[in-house]
Formats: structure tokens, sequence, C-alpha cells
């Protein structure tokens, strides 16, 4: 492992960057399971995806997860306590409020847009109702408009005929 070192005793960057992309979904791997492998500590991982989701680094392991990850970590998280989500979001370099956040996001996904066939099927009704009374008003003006050309015209050839009235 010192060859990841810097001689500052730092962790280089591609190191991390590297031990940050073992951690993106979908993945098997802990941050207990790579401290141990890799012999760096787990508040050091840690205080990495911290850094990197404060800094917006390209690696970010929480801000690349997908759609349908996210759903998955929802349903394995969906029946967990306070105490054993923690130790998941420990596991998974995930922080607690991203998983409360994405499970709000699930539930408000499917809550806001559905409505009671009943009430929709009521509302068809009533604008089919509405539609036909406009259309029948419609149908009212339109003859009455065309009756009231209709005299204009008579009128206009009855004064060409007889000439103007009010000349009389």
């Amino acid at each position: 492992m010192s060859e990841h070192r810097k001689a500052n005793g730092y962790y280089t960057r591609e190191f991390k960057e590297l031990v940050l992309n073992r951690l993106e979904p979908p993945t098997d791997d802990t941050v207990a399971g790579l401290s141990k492998e890799l012999g760096v500590s787990e508040s050091a991982i840690y205080h990495w995806i911290r850094s990197k989701n404060e800094t917006g680094m390209n690696t970010s392991a929480v801000g690349k997860w997908s759609t349908e990850d996210k759903f998955h970590v929802v349903l394995e998280t969906s029946t967990l306590t306070e105490q054993e989500l923690a130790a998941y979001c420990r596991r998974k370099g995930l922080f607690m409020d991203d998983v409360k956040s994405w499970r709000k996001q699930c539930m408000n996904a499917n809550g806001s847009n559905a409505k009671d066939p009943l009430e929709l099927e009521e509302n068809l009704k009533e604008e089919r109702r509405k539609t036909k009374l406009l259309e029948k008003e419609l149908r009212r003006k339109e003859k009455a408009l065309a009756e009231a050309a209709a005299l204009l015209v008579l009128q206009k050839k009855a004064e060409a005929i007889w000439g103007d009235h009010e000349e009389d």
C-alpha cells in the first residue's frame, strides 16, 4: 500500500478514486470490506465519500446511483430500524438522509398522480354533458345568424325592386 501514499503520508488522488469507484453501484463491496482489504481505515474512506459529495468530485458514489438502484435501496431498507439503516448505510457508503429522501421520492411518485377511476368517469360524463349543451347552443346561434343574413339579403332585394321605403 505504500505506493499509494505520498511522501507526506496522504493517499494519492488516483488511489482515492479507485477506492470510491469500487463503491459505486451495482457493487457488493462495502466500506468495511474495502477497509480490511486495502488496509485503509473506514473513517478515511467515509471522509473521502463526504469530501467528494461536498466538492462534487466526478467519482461520487452517491451521485451516480441510478433510479433503479435507488429503488432497490429503498426496498432493501424499508423494514429496517433506524440502527439497522445506519449500519446498512455505513456498509454501502451512503448517508441516511439520502436513503430517506429516496424513500420519500418513491412514496410521492405514486401518490400524487393516482386518481379515482369513478371520479374520472363522473368528470368525463359532466364534460360530455357540457359539450352537448354548447353544441346545441352553437347550432341555435348558427340558425339565428343564417336567418338574420337571409333577412338582410331579402331586405336589400326588396329595396332594389321597390326602392327605398323612406323615400315615400
